[in-house]
């Protein structure tokens, strides 16, 4: 499910908007310079799906996002829950927390949901917007903007990366505990299953 909702930075209880229409996400991220679209979902994207047949099966979106060639490395993320693997559970504790701190990067954090779900919280100014991505989703985020990834408590998704230089998607991490104030990814997707 794709949400937006913008809280005040200082309050996340003071919330301003929640909403599950692409249109009016689209419009409110756009007015605040951050890029986002929705790409047909392929339902066969799966944990078998390969990275090669990702690739080819959107060859044509990617080609057109990267048409003068400024993504020089692109890759995709993946994690999908393991159950027979007894070390899962910390392996996706570890992933999770990577990014839980705000940070910002030296270029553009592109990123196309093409399974599964993730949240980002970007910083911008005095709001907290949280950008819950799923299936079909590309957001793009400009460099040196402030937020943090949540990819929730049993982490499932598969989106394609697109990078300048190949340590792009290293975080310059501000220091700032502002994302152990709002509501995890788990909460959000709580929240609008309950109704609110």
């Amino acid at each position: 499910m794709t949400l937006l909702q913008i809280m005040a930075d200082t309050d996340a209880a003071d919330v301003k908007l929640r909403t599950t229409d692409a249109e009016v996400i689209a419009a409110e991220l756009t007015s605040r310079g951050i890029v986002f679209d929705r790409w047909p979902a392929l339902e066969s994207v799966t944990a078998a799906t390969t990275n090669e047949q990702l690739l080819a099966d959107y060859a044509d979106r990617l080609g057109e996002l990267n048409a003068d060639g400024r993504y020089k490395h692109i890759d995709i993320a993946r994690i999908h829950p393991d159950d027979s693997n007894p070390d899962w559970s910390a392996t996706a504790a570890g992933a999770r927390a990577k990014f839980l701190a705000e940070h910002r990067h030296a270029e553009d954090e592109v990123r196309f949901f093409a399974a599964g779900v993730g949240c980002f919280y970007l910083h911008l100014g005095d709001e907290v917007l949280a950008t819950v991505c799923s299936a079909g989703d590309l957001v793009s985020v400009p460099a040196g903007t402030r937020h943090w990834f949540d990819m929730g408590t049993r982490p499932e998704f598969v989106a394609v990366r697109f990078f300048e230089e190949e340590d792009g998607w290293i975080g310059d991490f501000t220091g700032e505990t502002i994302g152990e104030r709002f509501p995890t990814l788990d909460e959000l997707l709580s929240d609008a299953t309950a109704g609110r």
